[in-house]
């Protein structure tokens, strides 16, 4: 038997329940994976209150490190014993132990603690492709990231002090500016202080950023746009305070011919090859001490309604874990 969180209706916090169930011996290119630490994330709340619709019931958690136990038939790149962590669908990682599919499997560096993993894999792959595919930055660049003290934002922000890139961050608090600025943003807003539009342009002289990344959604997506200079890039990467309504197209071109993109880590990472690139990145720039994944919250699985009310109610900071 192994402990396993699941919800047979979608809603809030309450609706996960942790219960019982025998775990079967993987099929085939499928790897059983014991869990050492479970990565919680913003997008877990989307699945959890069914803005991403699943089939009922189900599980959550779309990130995790820990230790193959066995392997189906035709599983050749993981075998029994292996580190590994892993970031994506199918959902199911809130649970002690689960079956996957191996090809979504990355074997971990032995310098790379499991719960340094679970709290980066999900976080970091997003920024690799945010920055390097997306939009290709370059040292000199300028841009905004909303939730700059979050567990994206802060990998984000030291991965763009490595690019030489000037990383404005929007914040929440005095506290969470601190933090982001002391993992690299060159300049902090507090939003519940200032303009975050006003001060972006005074900032950048009236020019305006040449990217924006937005996971906050509806309240900052108009604010977002009027940061961009003109041919800037809106990236719409998350809805953290609801989806964005619908708008005109005409609001990119007078803005000055602005271009959108609504990525997702799934369609970047959805090639093998793409997966294995993004991740060698990202293992990179973490072992080379360029990036660190700190984790600032620890719950016991049985505790996960609890981080679902902390990382909504905007309590986090960085990462958060559940440990099995």
């Amino acid at each position: 038997m192994t402990k396993v969180i699941q919800m047979t209706r979608t809603g809030g916090p309450e609706v996960m329940e942790l219960i019982d169930v025998t775990l079967a011996p993987p099929g085939p290119g499928e790897a059983q994976v014991r869990h050492e630490a479970i990565g919680v994330n913003f997008i877990d709340v989307y699945f959890r209150t069914g803005l991403y619709p699943q089939p009922l019931p189900a599980g959550l958690g779309m990130e995790g490190a820990g230790v193959v136990e066995a392997v189906g038939p035709g599983v050749t790149h993981v075998k029994v014993g292996d580190r590994v962590a892993y970031a994506g669908r199918p959902n199911g990682a809130y649970a002690q132990a689960r079956n996957m599919p191996a090809s979504a499997l990355l074997v971990l560096p032995e310098h790379i603690p499991f719960e340094t993993a679970a709290a980066m894999m999900l976080q970091g792959l997003t920024v690799q492709y945010l920055f390097h595919r997306t939009v290709a930055l370059k040292a000199g660049d300028t841009i905004l990231f909303h939730a700059a003290a979050g567990g994206v934002g802060l990998i984000a922000c030291q991965w763009a002090r490595v690019l030489g890139v000037n990383l404005i961050g929007t914040v929440g608090s005095d506290q969470k500016a601190a933090l982001a600025l002391a993992n690299g943003a060159a300049h902090v807003i507090n939003y519940n202080k200032e303009n975050f539009v006003e001060r972006v342009r005074e900032i950048t002289g009236g020019k305006g950023v040449s990217v924006v990344y937005d996971s906050i959604g509806k309240d900052t997506f108009t604010g977002s746009l009027d940061c961009l200079a003109p041919l800037g890039m809106m990236v719409s990467f998350g809805n953290a305070s609801g989806p964005v309504p619908p708008f005109s197209l005409n609001e990119l071109a007078s803005r000055g011919s602005l271009f959108i993109t609504r990525p997702s880590l799934m369609n970047y990472t959805a090639k093998r090859e793409d997966l294995e690139a993004s991740a060698a990145s990202l293992f990179g720039v973490v072992g080379s001490g360029e990036v660190k994944v700190p984790v600032h919250q620890r719950y016991n699985l049985a505790d996960v309604a609890q981080a679902h009310i902390d990382l909504e109610s905007r309590k986090t900071m960085g990462s958060s874990i559940l440990l099995p």
